[in-house]
């Protein structure tokens, strides 16, 4: 089996199942379950003596931001994405009038 880049993972049609808040989660859900790998990993290496000083300062001294702009930017979008869809299913949901042909 061909191994996948992480551009063409992220090329392929987004499941009808999930709407965008579910994706979201699975998203954050998938970096939150790497990101404990990756400290479980460094704590390993750690034990095992295998990491030089200079490399944890580097690691230190390089933090990435939990959150990035891009990141708020995104997550505003889908949330207004999410509000304007659900003023339009309120406003296309059923009402006694409209089911009585009253508009």
């Amino acid at each position: 089996m061909a191994q996948r880049t992480t551009r063409q993972r992220g090329e392929r049609k987004p499941s009808p199942d999930f709407d965008p808040r579910d994706r979201l989660i699975l998203a954050l859900y998938a970096e939150l379950k790497a990101e404990r790998e990756t400290r479980a990993a460094l704590e390993d290496a750690i034990a095992q003596g295998v990491v030089s000083p200079e490399i944890l300062r580097a690691i230190i001294s390089d933090p990435v931001p939990v959150v990035t702009q891009e990141d708020i930017v995104r997550i505003e979008r889908v949330l207004a994405l999410d509000t304007a869809r659900s003023a339009i299913e309120l406003d296309e949901a059923p009402t006694v009038r409209r089911l009585r042909g009253g508009g």
